[in-house]
């Protein structure tokens, strides 16, 4: 689960972190309290779950009320497009009204899991307030890691190393140290799997401020965190995405039209790199999991269907603890209930394979049988487009 960059402050707040004033307004008639209270001169941040927002336009700076409302008035409510949105955007529902800070240096800061090593780490670059991801191609070097031993924790030498390489100025360093033993704790108690700044700043009296802040949630820990579902922002994300994550399906939207239905993280994988081989472009990456009932299935698929770009599906189900006779009643369920006549090709093996395929057999669909995936891929790549 993302949070807003208003939200992740707050949590900086109940560690003790700097962060700049500021007031979110979410309608317009709300900005000269938010000017009166931070000043005319002062940065508009449309808060939204995308990066590049800077370069986008969603970040200005203003220095009088009619610069600010004027700007306000265009972007409230409006859509903005970043490189990491598709065309249409995500909405913007909100604006943080935020001081301006005086800026001596800007730094990356960023804490994430290092799957290879298989514990979280730091990152860190003087290059603050740039793309990292721009930074690590053109001068991987200006990256400085610190991976942290789940056994004992972040050690000082490792701070120490941090503070050597930014150089970070002497007067500063005692708030950065608080700071990165803060982040580090934040990060184990929220079960984030990412925490970023962009930028730190060491402003010119040698304060220590986080100017922005970006934090994800391991959606697999939200059990622990009732308090934080509250600050989940429906309105970014994309919709069917969000109605599987309420179901409990794995699911990402995709730009195809090929809809695909599969049990398994690893099989679903496979079946989109055979269909997109073959030719065809899958709409979605979707496992429904090995323990799903005849509801689940039907909601999945009802999902898949519900999208306008998806104009044929493709099945392959592996029987085990979802056995494929309680895949194909879900299937058809599904197509009952939403009226569709999509044709779909379907790969079936495992646990009462004869069962499942008979069911479909019988259901009145338009269905094409394949018995390994390539051919299922094959047969969905030459379907014709309802």
């Amino acid at each position: 689960m993302k949070l807003h960059e208003y939200q992740t402050k707050q949590i900086f707040r109940n560690y003790q972190l700097n962060v700049p004033n500021s007031v979110l307004i979410t309608e317009p008639k709300e900005l000269d309290h938010a000017l009166a209270t931070i000043g005319e001169k002062c940065v508009l941040k449309c808060q939204v779950h995308a990066g590049g927002r800077g370069k986008a336009g969603g970040v200005k700076l203003v220095s009088t009320l009619t610069e600010a409302k004027a700007y306000v008035s265009d972007m409230l409510m409006s859509n903005l497009v970043t490189h990491q949105t598709d065309d249409a955007g995500v909405p913007v529902t909100s604006i943080l009204v935020e001081e301006l800070t005086d800026i001596k240096t800007e730094l990356y800061l960023a804490i994430t899991l290092d799957r290879n090593n298989q514990c979280p780490t730091i990152l860190a670059s003087k290059a603050g307030g740039m793309e990292i991801e721009e930074v690590a191609e053109s001068n991987p070097d200006d990256i400085i890691y610190e991976n942290i031993n789940p056994s004992v924790g972040l050690q000082p030498f490792q701070i120490r190393n941090l503070i050597t390489k930014l150089e970070i100025p002497k007067d500063s360093s005692s708030e950065f140290s608080y700071l990165i033993n803060a982040l580090v704790k934040m990060f184990y108690d929220i079960d984030a799997s990412l925490l970023e700044i962009n930028p730190l700043v060491i402003t010119n009296d040698l304060k220590v401020i986080a100017l922005d802040g970006k934090v994800n949630i391991e959606d697999d820990a939200m059990f622990r965190h009732n308090d934080l579902l509250t600050l989940r922002d429906r309105s970014q994300e994309d919709q069917l995405e969000a109605e599987a994550t309420d179901l409990g399906i794995a699911y990402v939207n995709l730009s195809g039209n090929v809809g695909c239905l599969v049990n398994g993280a690893g099989l679903a994988m496979a079946t989109l790199d055979v269909t997109n081989q073959a030719g065809a472009s899958p709409a979605n990456f979707l496992d429904v999991g090995g323990g799903a009932d005849i509801e689940k299935v039907a909601k999945a698929v009802s999902i898949i269907l519900s999208d306008p770009k998806v104009t044929k599906v493709l099945v392959n189900i592996f029987g085990g603890i979802l056995r494929c006779d309680i895949a194909a009643d879900g299937i058809v369920s599904a197509y009952e209930r939403t009226k569709s006549q999509l044709p779909l090709v379907v790969r079936m093996l495992g646990t009462n394979v004869d069962e499942g395929q008979q069911i479909l057999k019988t259901s009145g669909l338009n269905v094409t049988f394949a018995e390994t995936l390539s051919e299922a891929a094959l047969a969905i790549s030459t379907l014709q487009d309802n």
